[in-house]
């Protein structure tokens, strides 16, 4: 079972894919064949990495959540829950669109849409990091050992 620092991992590593890629995805750096298929490599790895995130949670943490007595916990868990409905389709619908021929055919709208999906995924990461995981600690789901000296981990008794 995932892990609160577990979870902070991931979102390092989701928020430097998206950085990198940002810095690639210019015009100037596009036209250069190699970085074209690279950015294509990258942008594919992005779509996987964040897909294993939400059905991580899926699997590992919105169960719990959904059974905790406290009302707001559960509401919570089904806002993101249903928040996770359009990212997912996003993703599909954008790898069906640019990424799925290789054609790495890399146009203004290619961009801008590439752009929107980032902001999405930042602000998904932004709110389970300000929403999502204090109400986790709060409620004794995890525990923070950034700030606590502990493990991070789910807490069994719960």
């Amino acid at each position: 079972m995932p892990t609160l620092e577990d979870y902070r991992h991931t979102h390092g590593e989701l928020r430097q894919m998206i950085e990198d890629l940002r810095s690639l995805l210019t015009p100037e750096q596009l036209r250069i064949r190699p970085n074209a298929k690279t950015a294509y490599e990258l942008l594919c790895d992005l779509g996987t990495k964040v897909r294993s995130h939400l059905a991580d949670e899926d699997r590992s943490l919105y169960p719990t959540l959904l059974i905790h007595e406290d009302p707001k916990v559960k509401s919570i868990a089904w806002g993101f829950i249903s928040g996770e409905k359009p990212l997912r389709k996003t993703f599909d619908d954008y790898h069906k669109h640019w990424l799925k021929n290789c054609d790495f055919n890399f146009t203004e709208d290619f961009l801008a849409e590439t752009h929107e999906i980032f902001d999405m995924v930042d602000k998904r990461i932004d709110r389970e990091e300000q929403v999502l995981f204090p109400k986790l600690i709060e409620i004794g789901i995890f525990t923070d050992r950034s700030r606590k000296g502990d493990t991070g981990s789910l807490n069994p008794s719960v």
